[in-house]
């Protein structure tokens, strides 16, 4: 029975050990003197140039075909007509093919 009662008395004890630290709650004024909590603040948005327009390659031009000046196929383009090979000749003094004689010029 003894260690009952040493049980018991043990249960009472802290009980009255738990009522009394209740029952001395007091309140309390305290004065604080120091530096605010640092606060984190946002940075500001960086605002970028807008990025380049898209630019496209123009269309390709297509352009008639030049014509050199000088012999094509048996004639002759000298920038104005076209001359036939010995009418070339003829007319600027030069051998072409006489077709009435049959033979070259001179």
């Amino acid at each position: 029975m003894k260690s009952l009662a040493h049980v018991v008395s043990l249960a009472v004890g802290a009980l009255a050990v738990g009522v009394s630290t209740s029952a001395m709650a007091g309140v309390g004024i305290g004065i604080n003197i120091g530096i605010p909590a640092p606060v984190y603040v946002a940075p500001a948005p960086v605002y970028a140039p807008p990025p380049p327009p898209v630019v496209y390659q123009p269309a390709p031009v297509y352009a008639a075909p030049m014509i050199v000046i000088g012999w094509h196929d048996g004639r002759y383009w000298d920038g104005r007509r076209w001359w036939g090979h010995d009418e070339w000749y003829r007319h600027h003094g030069g051998r072409g093919y006489d077709h009435d004689r049959g033979h070259w010029g001179h």
